[in-house]
């Protein structure tokens, strides 16, 4: 790792507390902003405000990351944080950054295989929630008003969100505007990306206890001939 990987390091810790709670005021601002049918003046300026502020942050945050990193992995710092890019360009990734929080727990921080999954399944329950919860949001934004269309409420919405990522697929609500189909396929891909990392932790699990009880057997087995031993002596 070069010195100009360890001072991106350096500044990806200083910053991400203070990028993941001005992710959680564009969460509140974002909800209001599509819960609020008619926000006052003031509401929808504040609205405004930290919504520019959180896009300016994470704007120079991605610069800054990015001038940090070694001239010739730059590009592929950014092939390797799709999320910091999409949240420049479709604000409801800026609400993810929420997770960073998580890194403050201290039952997470550990470097055993119990804390590893903890932490990822922590991270993937926060991922989840948000994802279903914001995709949720733009789609009512975007579907509400439209002809014909099936979801007009934030339930109608929740409920849409949750059986599409779980792929049942009940058909009795879907988008019908071009934005809220294109919500539809961040949603699927986000579906199949979670379901994955689901299947991962339990593959670990699983392979951790047999091997743990394969260890505990072999233990066992080996302990046995030497206490016959010594009876016999």
């Amino acid at each position: 790792m070069t010195a100009i990987d360890h001072r991106r390091l350096a500044w990806e810790a200083r910053t991400s507390s203070t990028l993941a709670v001005l992710g959680v005021l564009f969460l509140i601002a974002y909800s209001v902003y599509v819960l609020v049918v008619e926000p006052s003046d003031l509401l929808f300026a504040a609205i405004l405000l930290v919504g520019l502020v959180s896009w300016v942050a994470f704007a120079v945050d991605m610069v800054a990351r990015t001038a940090l990193s070694d001239r010739g992995r730059r590009v592929r710092f950014l092939l390797t944080h799709p999320l910091d890019v999409l949240a420049l360009f479709v604000p409801l990734f800026r609400a993810l950054r929420v997770a960073g929080l998580l890194r403050y727990i201290p039952m997470l921080r550990g470097r055993s295989g119990a804390a590893v999954r903890g932490s990822v399944v922590a991270h993937a329950l926060v991922y989840a929630v948000v994802y279903v919860y914001v995709i949720a949001l733009a789609t009512l934004q975007v579907e509400r008003d439209a002809p014909d269309a099936t979801i007009t409420t934030f339930a109608d919405a929740v409920w849409w969100a949750v059986v599409t990522l779980a792929t049942v697929g009940y058909g009795d609500t879907y988008p019908v505007t071009g934005p809220g189909r294109f919500l539809a396929v961040l949603l699927m891909g986000g579906g199949i990306v979670i379901v994955g990392t689901a299947s991962a932790i339990v593959v670990s699990y699983i392979t951790e206890r047999v091997g743990n009880q394969r260890a505990a057997a072999t233990g066992g087995s080996e302990a046995q001939p030497s206490s016959s031993a010594s009876s016999a002596a």
